[in-house]
């Protein structure tokens, strides 16, 4: 079944689950509990389908890539130096050297000298250029707030960002009247470069296998922890040693809206957190919340009658609701007494920092009792939302 025959599917469903929806409400508005098990299975496939058509998404992605051409015909004149030419850790003999110091208890010195130009300071070797340009793909995968965010790179450990606090102002003026001073303030916001590390295991025998890809399973793990974990901090973070987060209480967004409820959202409440957003900021925003809240939302209507939550029949276009995108993330708190359940915004006016390149430092003897040879993984990175105003969160009822 392809990618447009799933989606087609998945409105069906929807269909059917709203006309289920809308037959079966009492008149107090909720559903019996044998009726709210049946509801509760169409949304199940909802779900399902979405999962399913995220995966074929992928797929697609990867497939694409794999496709393309290994390489291109040369269609400038010839030239004394090669204009392909790589120096540093893009050459190809630094990727060879890299990975036979990965795989290799002895370290020669032809090995050696080759990845002097990509030793960090604590001993590592920092990845090749093609292999740090894998390992960003395969974080911006398994996270969502890289997607959304702004991303820079930068070679020092704190990076200063000029923002403005208060903007001047114009003033009608009298003829040959003086025209009056009103200067604009900044603040500045510093993201520093925190440390994030793992230590990835892989047994003797695996590397011995000469079928076993050592990076693409290398680039899979670490983007699964660090990715989960860069996520978490993203949205969660309090600012110490790790990123400043959009829900954090002090440097991340404004509260828009609070729910009447500690764990029911309403659609007007949805409505005010829409409109809670200066509309400058509106035009590229987006929603970030779970599934879980995304199922309390879907039985929501406007004042027409119509359903807030949309789902996509496009390939590669999110959910929509109140005509923006849909994004989901597991580290969104689910609705219960005082949690910030949805975020609303601009999130390209999130910063994350990623200080030079991830890097790689093998230990050969520290698992040798296991037969396993240890890889500690780190970078440095920091994230932070720089202009408050720019994100609005719906805040659930505080218990008693």
């Amino acid at each position: 079944m392809t990618i447009f025959e799933l989606r087609e599917k998945r409105v069906a469903a929807w269909n059917n689950a709203k006309s289920f929806l809308d037959a079966h409400r009492k008149e107090n508005g909720v559903l019996s509990a044998e009726d709210d098990a049946k509801y509760t299975q169409m949304e199940q496939e909802i779900t399902d389908l979405g999962k399913e058509i995220a995966r074929l998404e992928r797929q697609e992605q990867i497939e694409a890539e794999l496709k393309k051409s290994a390489n291109s015909p040369i269609l400038t004149a010839p030239q004394a130096k090669n204009p392909d030419f790589k120096s540093g850790r893009a050459s190809d003999e630094y990727n060879a050297k890299f990975w036979d110091m990965m795989r290799s208890k002895v370290a020669t010195p032809q090995i050696i000298n080759a990845l002097t130009v990509g030793t960090d300071s604590e001993g590592g070797y920092l990845v090749p250029d093609e292999f740090e340009k894998v390992l960003v793909e395969a974080l911006e995968e398994e996270t969502v707030m890289r997607k959304l965010a702004k991303v820079i790179r930068t070679s020092s450990g704190t990076r200063k960002i000029p923002v403005v606090a208060t903007a001047g102002t114009a003033s009608w003026i009298e003829e040959e009247g003086t025209y009056p001073e009103t200067e604009g303030s900044f603040n500045q916001v510093s993201l520093d470069a925190y440390k994030a590390g793992a230590i990835i295991k892989i047994s003797e025998e695996l590397m011995n296998d000469s079928a076993f890809n050592m990076q693409s399973y290398i680039s899979k793990e670490f983007a699964r922890r660090i990715g989960n974990l860069e996520e978490e901090a993203f949205i969660k973070g309090d600012g110490s040693n790790k990123p400043t987060g959009i829900l954090a209480d002090a440097g991340g967004a404004d509260v828009g809206v609070t729910a009447a409820g500690e764990a029911a959202i309403t659609g007007d409440e949805i409505m005010d957190l829409f409109y809670s957003l200066k509309s400058p900021y509106r035009r590229k925003a987006v929603w970030l919340l779970n599934d879980n809240t995304i199922k309390l939302i879907r039985k929501l209507k406007d004042g027409q009658g119509q359903y807030l939550w949309q789902p996509s029949l496009q390939l590669n276009t999110p959910d929509m609701l109140l005509g923006r995108p849909v994004y989901t993330s597991a580290f969104m708190p689910t609705a219960a007494a005082s949690a910030k359940t949805i975020a609303f915004g601009d999130f390209s006016y999130y910063w994350i920092a990623d200080r030079q390149s991830r890097a790689f430092k093998p230990l050969y003897e520290l698992y040798a009792t296991t037969g396993h040879i240890g890889y500690l993984s780190s970078e440095r990175v920091d994230g932070k939302l720089v202009l408050a105003e720019a994100v609005k969160v719906l805040q659930m009822k505080g218990g008693v």
